[in-house]
């Protein structure tokens, strides 16, 4: 069974930097894509960023240049570092992935901005 974990959030002040971190077992990570999404209460799930399975990367127009997603394939790790924050990107924070036509999600981990 697929198991994402999410950590790293937390309360931050505007320009601040966090760095989310995914924990994941039960899939072949090293052939996943995986996905960042963060919710805001209310509003649907919105597609942060990706990365492939060759290192690949696609960002949200809104986190363009102050987010970097990562991966460590030996951890079956992915990481979202998130420079420049801004109280828009206050939101719950969600790992995803595919797999056996199935999508799987983590907990989430909640990230709270201040100004």
């Amino acid at each position: 069974q697929a198991r994402l974990v999410e950590s790293g959030g937390g309360s931050v002040q505007a320009g601040g930097s966090l760095t989310l971190s995914c924990a994941t077992s039960g899939i072949t990570f090293k052939f996943a894509r995986m996905n960042w999404y963060r919710q805001v209460p209310g509003n649907e799930r919105e597609l942060v960023a990706g990365i492939t399975s060759d290192g690949g990367t696609s960002y949200a127009d809104s986190v363009q240049g102050r987010f970097t997603v990562s991966r460590n394939n030996a951890r079956a790790t992915v990481y979202l570092h998130m420079n420049g924050l801004t109280p828009e990107d206050t939101a719950r924070y969600f790992c995803h992935t595919q797999g056996w036509g199935r999508n799987f999600w983590g907990q989430g981990t909640q990230v709270t901005v201040s100004s």
